[in-house]
């Protein structure tokens, strides 16, 4: 496929109404200082539109998001340090971009490195973040009439289920009539949960995060896995679990945790390949601590970083099976329950629970010197992106990007829903000897498909 020109065509801020001066600025939670990432960042794309219309459809997501940012005051202002948003109501980096191909012709077979260009800014310097915008949208025009929104959200204060609600909200505004009254609300408790005062756990978090994320040759690749193929592997799962190490968890492993460890198998022995020795290995899974919270404590439609990572290791030469991987995977995020929540918002409970984590990251292990080998899965999964409907329907699909080149943000996988439910597609990035060893393995292929079409995924159940 030909390059993908993509032609800025205006550029400009959706400022909201006027903030009261009670709000000018908003505090971060200390949960908001895990967030390895500067932005959320997630494209959807329409299907195509006649052209004729476009400005109209423009001028709707004008108004609507500027609606929006009422109630949403800390995205419509920038980030003024480590700790606190500037709600200055200077609005929202709003882009509009043309494409020079059809988005049919784009869909056939993405380039996932072309994707960065469909985002407003460059999501990955951490470096450019204070005095930067909080939130940044780009709507990219095909020459059919076809739209990708790409969007870029300080990660700072929101994760996943914070865009889902903001996408919410905004859909509302678009699509609704005005009269009517709107569903949802934002709730920003999060800084008064989980207060912070200093960047102790940010400067930890940071240096964390570093001995991960290595530079290297990065590439990413989509990893399509039908919920039969899934099913199967439960199966296989659960016939096993009549013995060690299944039978002191009764319930069954979910999709996310079989697909988690399965990932982590192969990341295992690519590394095994790679470089001729077991390494000692952990899998970091994010979790969403909404669904695990008491419900006094857990307030609806709460916008923020709610999240934490588990970890599960293996830092022994012995190769594990998919079973006993599925049964570490699901024993640390069990340890994620109310309890845990309550005790995150305990200062001397939180101090205990921060030591832990970190020391359990840690670049060597108790053995010396051995370099440790970490994988990050991020579930999207469960989030209502496919049901942001502007008034001219439905996404066709909604993506994440690729990384390529000398990156630091690689062994990482984000899991997504297809667009029926009916699957997960993985969007796996990791150095180009592990990646070939994982897409030349004919068994991981058994379940998965390699990068398929997201326009034949969009137009059929798989």
């Amino acid at each position: 496929m030909e390059e993908v020109k993509v032609e800025i065509i205006s550029r400009e801020n959706i400022k909201p109404s006027s903030t009261p001066s009670h709000l000018k600025t908003f505090k971060h939670s200390f949960l908001d200082q895990l967030a390895p990432f500067p932005y959320a960042k997630v494209i959807l794309f329409y299907a195509s539109q006649n052209l004729s219309g476009f400005p109209k459809r423009l001028e709707l997501l004008k108004q609507s998001l500027s609606e929006t940012l009422t109630q949403f005051y800390p995205l419509a202002g920038k980030i003024k340090d480590n700790l606190s948003i500037d709600c200055n109501d200077e609005g929202a980096n709003f882009v509009v971009a043309k494409l020079n191909c059809p988005i049919t012709k784009f869909l056939k077979k993405p380039d996932l490195n072309t994707l960065n260009k469909f985002l407003p800014t460059t999501p990955y310097i951490e470096e450019t973040m204070i005095g930067a915008y909080v939130t940044n949208i780009q709507v990219n025009v095909f020459d059919c009439g076809g739209i990708a929104i790409g969007f870029c959200i300080s990660h700072r204060i929101i994760d996943g289920d914070s865009l889902d609600t903001f996408l919410k909200v905004w859909t509302e505004r678009a699509s609704c009539n005005h009269n009517s009254k709107l569903l949802t609300k934002p709730n920003f408790a999060t800084s008064s949960l989980f207060p912070t005062s200093t960047l102790h756990f940010r400067d930890l978090s940071k240096k964390t995060w570093g001995s991960i994320f290595r530079k290297g040759k990065w590439v990413t690749r989509r990893f399509l896995f039908k919920n039969s193929a899934i099913a199967t592997l439960k199966a296989q799962i659960v016939a096993k679990s009549s013995s060690d190490p299944f039978k002191n968890h009764p319930n069954t492993p979910t999709r996310v945790q079989i697909v988690s460890a399965l990932f982590w198998k192969y990341f295992m022995a690519a590394s095994k390949d790679q470089f001729g020795i077991q390494r000692p290995s952990i899998l970091l899974n994010t979790m969403n601590l909404r669904r695990r919270m008491a419900e006094s404590l857990h307030p609806e439609n709460s916008i923020g970083n709610f999240l934490w990572l588990t970890i599960s290791e293996h830092k022994s030469e012995h190769e594990l099976n998919l079973n006993e991987l599925v049964s570490k995977v699901k024993k640390s995020m069990e340890e994620i329950d109310k309890d845990f929540v309550a005790r995150l918002q305990s200062e001397e409970e939180r101090r205990s629970i921060r030591e832990t984590f970190f020391r359990k990251m840690s670049l060597s292990n108790n053995k010396g010197d051995e370099v440790l080998e970490g994988l990050n899965v991020n579930s999207w999964c469960n989030f209502g992106y496919y049901d942001a409907d502007f008034g001219w329907g439905k996404p066709m699909w909604v993506s994440s990007v690729g990384v390529q080149g000398n990156s630091v943000l690689g062994d990482k996988i984000t899991l997504v829903d297809t667009k029926f439910k009916d699957g997960i597609e993985a969007w796996v990035t990791l150095d180009e000897d592990k990646m070939k060893y994982l897409v030349s393995s004919t068994e991981l292929l058994t379940y998965a498909t390699l990068d398929p079409s997201p326009l034949a995924m969009s137009n059929s159940r798989l």
